[in-house]
């Protein structure tokens, strides 16, 4: 058995790349509080290749990742490039530790970390470039300004913005073509409803980031856990196959540096849900 890319289905994310809608995200290539080196490099790297190898093609990572670790390892384990993988990228916060940031949006800033994630993933042009949070010192339209002008110049292909409200989402619109966005969203947390709708309504690839943890369990009596059951599947295996039915523009990141971890996410991928279960996922907003 394996996933069925074909049901699971694909997204644009440029007018020239299509990808499978489910990627592999490298928040998880790290140490704890995504700082430092994970545990087990030669682990980590052999987890995105497992990962390619079972057909995954976007990696999404970030220069805060680490900093610097998780653009290096993804490099590492996976250049030179197959043609059909897609390495997205971020930049825009700074890494503090214990899993805090610090948004820097200044055009000045955004030039450098995307020079730093070129060298790091080996790159001559980035195909997904986010703007990694929206700083409240620096208007957004100038922090997307910087990133415009790096597609002109060739540096990255299409942009997007991560963590914003729908009405951060209508700004950057207005600024430029905005491939995708990224907020945390899952099946138990569900605040940025209303930026998917609109992704939704706009063809927008809407990426969960962080989707479920590995391990998570599910409340007695619930659907999570009637889901469960029926499919004797784990409930993390059930909240990822939840968000590839959520919407058509969702592209869930599940990541991890681990192997078996890795193995659980993909079975996620041959679970198919029934519109009646979809619809009692769907209501266990929060």
């Amino acid at each position: 058995m394996g996933a069925d890319w074909g049901a699971i289905g694909e997204i644009a994310l440029t007018p020239q790349r299509r990808v499978r809608r489910v990627g592999f995200g490298g928040v998880r290539l790290t140490g704890p509080g995504t700082y430092g080196a994970p545990p087990d490099l030669d682990a980590a790297r052999r987890v995105v290749r497992l990962a390619a190898a079972a057909g995954i093609q976007l990696f999404d990572t970030a220069d805060c990742y680490g900093p610097h670790v998780s653009e290096t390892l993804i490099a590492e384990a996976l250049h030179p490039y197959p043609e059909d993988v897609v390495v997205s990228t971020k930049g825009g916060r700074l890494a503090l530790g214990d899993e805090r940031w610090r948004a820097d949006g200044r055009p000045e800033h955004l030039r450098s970390a995307c020079e730093g994630s070129l060298r790091r993933l080996r790159l001559d042009a980035i195909d997904l470039y986010q703007l990694n949070a929206v700083d409240p010192a620096v208007p957004i339209e100038e922090s997307l300004g910087a990133l415009v002008d790096l597609r002109d110049a060739g540096s990255i292909r299409a942009i997007g913005v991560c963590n914003v409200t729908a009405g951060d989402l209508d700004r950057a619109c207005a600024v430029a073509p905005i491939a995708s966005v990224q907020n945390r969203y899952d099946i138990r947390t569900r605040d940025a409803d209303p930026v998917l709708e609109l992704c939704a309504r706009r063809g927008i690839a809407f990426l969960p980031w962080f989707p479920v943890p590995n391990g998570m369990t599910a409340a007695p009596g619930s659907a999570l856990e009637r889901v469960s059951t029926v499919h004797g599947a784990t409930p993390a295996q059930v909240a990822i196959a939840w968000l590839v039915r959520r919407a058509p523009v969702t592209v869930p990141l599940p990541g991890t540096s681990d192997p078996d971890w890795l193995a659980e996410d993909l079975g996620a991928l041959e679970l198919r849900l029934d519109d009646d279960e979809v619809a009692a996922l769907t209501a266990m907003a929060g």
